[in-house]
C-alpha cells in the first residue's frame, strides 16, 4: 500500500501504462489463436474457412439441395447459388457476404454427399463399397433418385458424427469434403491457402511488432515513474531529515538514515518499475488467458486450477519462511554501514592505536552475518524457480496427456490442443511473474516500512501554529529558571538557570567536561527545547517564534569546525550567500583566517575537501568563525570554537571580535580561562547548575570552583597579573 501511495502523483502515467499492456496482453493472447488457425485451417483445411463451395458441380448442386429439408433453408441455398457457363454452380457476391449463414444451411446435406466418396476411396470394408460392388457402379454414376433413397442411411451416420465429436470437428470434416468438391472440378484452392497463410502471417507480424512497441513504451513510462517516485521520496526523507532535532537524529541514527534514503529507496524505485510492468501485466494476462481457454472448449480447465493453486501454495510457503530473513537482512545492511563509517572516518586513530586488526574482525562479523541472512534468503528464493519450471512443465505433459485422448476421440483439434497449452503457459507466466516479484516484495514492503518510519516521525521541535517572525532584533536573551532533560531520560542536564546577555556584552560558560554546558547555547537556537522555564529573544519566547527567523539572526560556532566541500569562499558564504567580497574578506580577516588563505595559491577559490580534512583543525575553526561573522547577526554562539588556537592567535581573534561585536550579543563556551577572562559576565556550570556568576575577578574571590579552574590552568602570576588586568 505504501509503494502504490507514492504512484498517486502519476496516476495519469499509470493509466496510460495499464491501457499500453491491455494492448499488449491482447496481442500477446492472440498470437495462440492464430497459430491454432494455422495448423488447423492453414494446414489442416488448406486455407478454407468455410465449408461452402465457392464453386460446385451439377450434380452435386442438385444433391446436395435435395438433401436440405427445410424450405426455408432451401431457398437459402438456391438464393445464393447461380449456374455458370461452365455448368457449375458459382456462390453470389451476396453468398460469400452471408457465408457463415451458408454454412449453417450446407454443413450436413454437404457431408452426406461427399461422406460416402471419403468411404469408397478408403481400403476398409464398407457399407458404401458393398452396395457399389454389387451394383457394379460407382458414386458419379448415381442417379439423383439413387442419391435420395442412400441419403436416409447415411443422414444417421452423419447425425453421429455430429453428436460425437462436436462443432470444431463437424466444421473440418465439412471442409475436408470441400476440398472433395474442388479436387472433382480441379478447382485451384493452392492459392486459398497460401493467400490464407501469407494474410495470418502478416496480421501475427503486425501484432508482434505492435506487442513491442507496447513494451517498449511500458517500459519507458514505468522507469520515468519508479524515477520520479525515488526522487519525490529522497526529498521527502531529506527534507524530514533537515527538520530533525537532534533526538530523532539519535533516535535513528546517521547509517540507518543513510541506507534509509539510498538503498532502502533504490529497493522501492526497482520494485516500482517491476510493479508497473510485471505485476500489473500477470493479472491481465491470467484473466485474459482464462477467457481464451474457456473459448477453446477444451475441456481441460480443472488442469488450469491444479497448477495454479500449486504456485500459490508454493509461494505462500516460500514467503512465510523468508520474508522474517527480508526484515533481518535490512537490519544488518544499517549495522554494516554503521561499522563501514565509523572505521572510513576513524582510520587515523585507528592506526595511530593499532587497532586495524580488531577493526577489521568487527567489519568481517558484521559482513558475515549479513552474508549468511543474504544467502539464506537467496538460496530459498533459487528454490522456487525450479520449482515453478517443474510444475509448468507437468503441466504440459498432463495436457497433452488429456489432449490426446481427446483427439483420438475427435473432440479436440491439435491446433485447440496447441492453443490450450499455449494459453495455460501464459496464465502460469502471469502467476511466475508474481512470483518472481515475491521475491523483491517482502524486502521493498520493509524498505517502505522504514521509510514510512522516518516519514511518520515528528519533530520534538516544531514551529507553534501561531509562530511570529523575530524582527527588528535588539539581541536581548534572558533564561528564565531553564531546565532540561534529554528526551527519554529522567535526570536534570540542566537545572533552574536563569540570566540574562544583553547586546554589546560577552557572557562566558565554563566548567568541567561534561557539566552541560554545550547544551545551555544549543537552546537558543532550539536545536532542543527547555524542559522547564523559558528563554526569550527580547521578551519574546523562542517557542512563539519561528526557527527560521531565530537561527537566521544567531551566529552559530559548533565545537567542531564542520566544513563543507567546496571552496573557502563558498564556506564563508555558507550562511551569507548575498555577502559582498568586501564583506567576506573583512570576516576572513576578523577571524584571522585571511593569513593562511591568501598564502594559498588559489586564495578564496582553493579547494575546501568533504568535512575540511584538507585544513588544520585551527584552520577549520577560523573558517568556520569567519562564517559566523559574514552573517552578521545580532547574536553570536562560540560553543568552545577557540580550543585548536594557539594562545596567540586566540588573543587577537578575541580582540579583533570585540572590536567589531560592540552591538551583538556574544555567548562563549570555553575550557580555557584564558579565553573568558574579559568576559562582562561568566557562567560557572557544575553539575548542570549555575554555581557562580560574575565576572572573572568577582568569581576569583566568590566561587571556588571557578577558582580551581583557574589555578590548575594558569600560574600565580598569570593569576595575580590576570586580577590587576579586569
Amino acid at each position: 500500500m505504501q509503494i502504490f501511495k507514492n504512484l498517486i502523483p502519476y496516476w495519469k502515467s499509470v493509466i496510460a501504462i495499464l491501457a499500453l499492456l491491455i494492448v499488449q496482453a491482447y496481442c500477446d493472447l492472440a498470437l495462440p489463436g492464430y497459430t491454432s488457425n494455422l495448423i488447423d485451417t492453414g494446414i489442416q483445411n488448406h486455407g478454407i474457412e468455410y465449408c461452402s463451395p465457392y464453386v460446385m458441380p451439377e450434380k452435386a448442386y442438385d444433391v446436395v439441395g435435395g438433401f436440405i429439408e427445410n424450405e426455408e433453408d432451401k431457398s437459402i441455398w438456391e438464393k445464393y447459388y447461380v449456374k455458370g457457363e461452365d455448368g457449375c454452380y458459382h456462390m453470389t457476391d451476396e453468398g460469400k457476404e452471408n457465408i457463415a449463414k451458408l454454412d449453417e444451411v450446407c454443413a450436413v446435406p454437404l457431408m452426406m454427399y461427399y461422406y460416402p466418396y471419403k468411404m469408397a476411396e478408403s481400403d476398409e470394408n464398407n457399407e458404401i463399397n458393398d452396395m457399389l460392388e454389387g451394383s457394379g457402379m460407382n458414386l458419379d454414376d448415381l442417379p439423383y433418385e439413387a442419391w435420395m433413397m442412400m441419403g436416409d442411411s447415411i443422414r444417421p451416420v452423419i447425425s453421429g458424427i455430429e453428436d460425437k465429436m462436436g462443432d470444431s470437428f463437424l466444421k473440418s470434416a465439412a471442409i475436408s469434403c470441400t476440398v472433395l468438391c474442388y479436387d472433382s472440378i480441379s478447382y485451384d484452392y493452392n492459392s486459398i491457402q497460401k493467400d490464407y497463410l501469407i494474410i495470418a502471417g502478416l496480421k501475427m507480424l503486425a501484432l508482434t511488432l505492435l506487442m513491442v512497441v507496447t513494451a517498449v513504451l511500458v517500459g519507458l513510462l514505468a522507469s520515468k515513474v519508479a524515477a520520479g517516485v525515488g526522487c519525490n521520496l529522497r526529498e521527502q526523507i531529506f527534507t524530514k531529515v533537515i527538520g530533525f532535532s537532534d533526538s530523532e537524529i539519535n533516535k535513528f541514527s546517521t547509517a540507518s538514515l543513510i541506507t534509509r534514503s539510498t538503498n532502502d529507496v533504490q529497493q522501492i524505485q526497482m520494485v516500482t518499475v517491476m510493479l508497473l510492468r510485471m505485476i500489473a501485466y500477470a493479472p491481465i494476462m491470467a484473466v485474459g488467458g482464462i477467457l481464451k481457454v474457456v473459448k477453446t472448449g477444451a475441456g481441460m480447465g480443472f488442469i488450469i486450477v491444479i497448477a495454479v493453486a500449486a504456485i500459490l501454495i508454493l509461494i505462500g510457503t516460500l514467503m512465510l519462511i523468508g520474508l522474517p530473513g527480508f526484515k533481518k537482512m535490512q537490519l544488518l545492511v544499517d549495522k554494516v554501514n554503521l561499522v563501514s563509517r565509523e572505521i572510513l572516518t576513524g582510520i587515523p586513530v585507528i592506526r595511530a592505536f593499532g587497532r586495524e586488526k580488531h577493526e577489521e574482525e568487527r567489519f568481517d562479523e558484521a559482513n558475515k552475518d549479513l552474508t549468511k541472512t543474504t544467502l539464506f534468503v537467496n538460496r530459498l528464493m533459487t528454490f522456487m524457480m525450479p520449482s515453478l519450471m517443474f510444475i509448468m512443465y507437468g503441466v504440459s505433459i498432463l495436457i497433452e496427456w488429456v489432449a490426446a485422448h481427446r483427439i483420438e476421440q475427435g473432440v479436440l483439434q491439435v491446433g485447440a490442443m496447441t492453443a490450450f497449452i499455449t494459453y495455460t503457459m501464459q496464465i502460469i507466466m502471469s502467476f511466475l511473474m508474481l512470483s518472481m516479484m515475491s521475491i523483491m516484495l517482502p524486502r521493498a514492503g520493509v524498505a517502505a516500512d522504514r521509510i514510512k518510519e522516518v516519514l511518520e516521525t515528528d519533530s520534538n521541535i516544531s514551529d507553534s501554529r501561531d509562530a511570529k517572525e523575530l524582527t527588528d532584533v535588539k539581541g536581548i536573551v534572558e533564561y528564565k529558571e531553564v531546565s532540561f532533560k534529554y528526551p527519554d531520560s529522567d535526570e536534570y542536564v540542566l537545572k533552574d538557570i536563569s540570566f540574562v546577555a544583553k547586546p554589546g556584552t560577552t557572557t562566558a560558560i565554563i566548567g568541567s567536561t561534561g557539566c552541560g554546558k554545550s547544551t545551555l547555547v544549543q537552546l537558543i537556537p532550539r536545536f532542543y527545547d527547555v524542559t522547564d522555564g523559558s528563554i526569550t529573544i527580547d521578551g519574546t519566547d523562542i517557542r512563539n517564534l519561528t526557527m527560521d527567523s531565530i537561527r537566521r539572526n544567531i551566529g552559530y560556532v559548533p565545537q567542531k569546525g564542520i566544513l563543507f566541500s567546496g571552496t573557502i569562499e563558498s564556506n564563508i558564504k555558507f550562511g551569507a550567500p548575498d555577502a559582498t567580497k568586501e564583506q567576506m574578506e573583512l570576516a576572513a580577516q576578523i577571524a584571522h583566517a585571511d593569513e593562511f588563505i591568501l598564502d594559498k595559491e588559489d586564495g578564496y577559490d582553493s579547494t575546501i575537501a568533504q568535512g575540511g580534512t584538507n585544513v588544520s583543525g585551527g584552520q577549520k575553526q577560523r573558517l568556520a568563525i569567519a562564517r559566523a561573522i559574514a552573517r552578521n547577526p545580532k547574536i553570536y554562539v562560540f560553543d568552545d570554537s577557540f580550543s585548536a588556537l594557539d594562545y596567540k592567535t586566540d588573543v587577537a581573534v578575541r580582540k579583533a571580535l570585540g572590536e567589531n561585536m560592540a552591538d551583538s550579543t556574544v555567548f562563549i563556551v570555553a575550557q580555557r580561562v584564558s579565553t573568558i577572562l574579559h568576559a562582562d559576565q561568566i557562567l560557572v556550570i557544575d553539575d548542570g547548575m549555575v554555581v557562580g556568576k560574575g565576572t572573572h575577578k568577582e568569581l576569583m574571590k566568590t566561587c571556588d570552583v571557578y577558582s580551581q579552574i583557574a589555578q590548575s590552568q594558569l600560574s600565580e602570576s598569570e593569576i595575580a597579573n590576570s586580577m590587576k588586568e579586569v
